[in-house]
């Protein structure tokens, strides 16, 4: 009788939660039809006046007010702002997806770039970013670290990525430059121990796979490997789905050094050979450390036929003006 109730029980609450789903969209749905269509009232009205802006101030001050009386609260004179930024952003409803809710397209709205918008829009339908997601990734700058990750940011990949988001073709394109691990909480000039830094990591590992990107899954921290009667351990083991790969994450305090490079070899070399089925592709290793040297890193990484990627992390969010003016700097020069 019990093992009856229970499947009644998962039939009944999947049917529920399904229907709550539906339900959920079409609501979305009818309120982005609706205020998009306000905002299309609002600057036809506009357009008619001929877009005098203090004069439009005025109206919509009146019209917040009228139209709390008529209808309620959600019209003050902020969100009809909005409403008709809104409208502006997206002149053709088609574009507007029913997979975003208004809060998220309150975000995009915010990012005058299209190619910048185009991105966040395509990141948060394809990885079903929530708006809480979103705010983060604007915040700590995805956009520009992506361009600049591979050191060459051109006019091409600001067009991929406005097109399709960001797309996992090859295992360079999951590392950033930087990573961000902001959600710590820590003050970068406080020195932390490897293990602790780790520790905080799998605490905050919701935030962590965020940062890491799309298709991350966390398989384990401190994976012990066998050879010889040695045990070494990696910090952290994840597997991305797009890719089919392990992806191995040493942690370093400090700056990068040769014999780093040559331990996370080891690591590939027995995870290709022991660990991987038939399906898998070459393992992915990328260490993580407070600074790398761009030409010793060269010579470390010659002649290695694995993929390993050298990347630094900061406790801060990156200076945004600093990042875009960077982006802004190389696309000016690929002219």
């Amino acid at each position: 009788m019990l093992e009856k109730n229970n499947t009644m029980a998962l039939e009944i609450t999947n049917m529920v939660n399904e229907t709550k789903n539906k339900l959920a969209k079409e609501i979305n749905k009818s309120i982005t039809y609706v205020y998009w269509n306000i905002g299309r009232i609002i600057v036809k009205h506009e357009n008619e006046d001929n877009n005098r802006l203090e004069y439009g101030k005025e109206v919509l001050k009146g019209l917040s007010k009228e139209l709390t009386k008529l209808l309620g609260k959600g019209y003050s004179y902020t969100n009809l702002t909005y409403m008709r930024w809104f409208y502006n952003t997206y002149p053709d409803y088609n574009k507007i997806s029913e997979s975003l809710s208004w809060s998220h397209y309150i975000e995009l709205i915010t990012i005058k770039d299209d190619d910048k918008r185009n991105f966040y829009e395509k990141e948060c339908i394809n990885s079903n970013w929530s708006v809480r997601e979103l705010q983060r990734q604007l915040d700590t700058s995805l956009f520009e670290r992506l361009l600049l990750s591979d050191g060459k940011a051109n006019k091409e990949k600001v067009l991929e990525l406005s097109k399709q988001g960001q797309v996992l073709n090859k295992p360079s394109d999951i590392v950033k430059q930087p990573y961000v691990f902001e959600f710590l909480g820590l003050k970068e000039p406080k020195p932390i121990l490897e293990k602790d830094l780790e520790y905080k990591l799998i605490r905050h590992i919701e935030d962590f796979l965020l940062e890491l990107g799309k298709g991350f899954m966390f398989v384990g921290s401190q994976q012990r490997i066998t050879l010889n009667n040695t045990d070494y351990y990696v910090d952290m083991v994840f597997y991305n789905k797009f890719l089919k790969s392990y992806v191995l994450i040493d942690l370093k305090m400090n700056k990068l050094k040769a014999e780093n490079v040559g331990q996370m070899n080891l690591y590939l070399n027995y995870y290709e050979n022991v660990v991987n089925s038939e399906e898998d592709g070459k393992p992915i290793g990328i260490i993580l450390c407070a600074e790398k040297d761009k030409v010793a890193l060269e010579y470390a990484l010659g002649g290695l036929s694995n993929n390993i990627f050298a990347s630094t992390y900061t406790y801060y969010i990156p200076n945004k003006e600093q990042l875009i003016n960077e982006v802004e700097k190389v696309l000016k020069n690929s002219d």
